[in-house]
């Protein structure tokens, strides 16, 4: 089939939307499966929006009426406001990013939380939700979490929206239209029917979150969606229409270094290997006229987790390859933890 016509039947049969399956019916699926759900809320510095979404979630999602999710668990990355204290009054359990694998030196980066936060939850569906939505709906969870509660076949649920931008509807966005689209178009057009395939709203299941490599930074969202496709194949994949989704907007420099992380991530699926550690300079208009200012490019990545000794013992299992030091990847021992993943897994 060519690729073309496989993304047009993926997108007929693997695109949703959460009105698709209402409350009762994943209450139900949830009961006859005995699948438990974590929600996992990243945040830093996100005082103004983590309470209001954690207690919409405490309400309608984890009373005795709606027992969808089982955990409600706010990664903390290192905030200098209150939002651990906001996230613990409205109902979140708070683990600071640091208490988790303290053996181990933490990395500044949303991926490094996602990453963690795999030791903080013990669902066996994980739900991550960015904690600077605003208007946040309830359904943002119980959407993605649908497609996994009803169909084993499902191994990861993305969730699709419209991202209003200065008032504009259907804008927003800019780092997903003008870097990550054509790099998924160019190089993995299997995924070219992915609506936002850098949001921060998505679901998977833990056994294969596991298995997967973790960028500290940005990129991580792009390097999920493409190692899933490599690890469960297109068909475990799905996206849920979930309406509108409001957030805070980064200014354009900030944009520049996330489109330059996620070019990296995308450069690192392309040519496994040793690669120069790039660095982008930008420019700030002084009296003295432009300035330049260079940013160093996440490229570290965490191993799968399941290769984390701690991390396999509190789970059960046999004891993986040594890791590389982070940044230290090399084609021969990512090779390596692959034919360990694939005896341990049975690929």
């Amino acid at each position: 089939m060519a690729v073309l016509e496989e993304v047009e039947r993926w997108l007929k049969e693997r695109s949703w939307s959460a009105d698709d399956r209402p409350l009762t019916r994943l209450l139900a699926a949830k009961r006859a499966t005995g699948r438990t759900v974590s929600v996992v809320l990243p945040a830093l510095n996100e005082e103004a929006t983590v309470g209001e979404i954690a207690a919409a979630i405490r309400r309608e999602l984890m009373g005795e009426a709606a027992p969808l999710v089982d955990e409600l668990v706010v990664v903390d990355s290192g905030s200098t406001d209150r939002t651990a204290e906001v996230a613990a009054a409205a109902g979140a359990r708070v683990v600071h990013r640091d208490s988790l694998l303290p053996e181990l030196p933490t990395l500044p980066g949303k991926g490094e939380v996602l990453w963690r936060s795999l030791l903080a939850t013990s669902g066996d569906i994980i739900c991550f939700i960015d904690a600077d939505l605003r208007e946040f709906d309830a359904r943002f969870v119980s959407g993605i979490v649908g497609p996994l509660l009803t169909d084993p076949d499902v191994q990861l649920v993305k969730g699709m929206y419209d991202r209003p931008l200065g008032g504009a509807a259907g804008q927003g966005g800019r780092v997903t239209e003008l870097v990550a689209r054509p790099l998924l178009n160019l190089h993995w057009p299997q995924l070219a029917g992915f609506v936002q395939p850098l949001g921060g709203e998505y679901a998977a299941r833990r056994s294969l979150l596991e298995r997967l490599p973790f960028p500290v930074g940005y990129g991580v969202e792009l390097a999920i969606l493409i190692d899933s496709l490599h690890t469960v194949g297109l068909d475990a994949l799905a996206q849920v229409d979930l309406g509108v989704r409001k957030h805070r907007h980064q200014d354009p420099q900030a944009l520049g270094r996330m489109a330059a992380t996620i070019y990296r991530t995308a450069q690192l699926r392309l040519a496994r290997g040793h690669l120069v550690r790039p660095r982008l300079t930008q420019f700030d208009r002084s009296e003295a006229g432009f300035v330049a200012r260079t940013s160093d490019v996440d490229t570290e990545e965490r191993p799968p987790m399941i290769e984390i000794p701690e991390y396999v013992e509190r789970r059960g299992g046999g004891r993986p390859p040594p890791l590389p030091r982070p940044g230290q990847e090399t084609a021969r021992t990512f090779a390596r933890r692959m034919r360990w993943l694939g005896t341990r897994h049975g690929r």
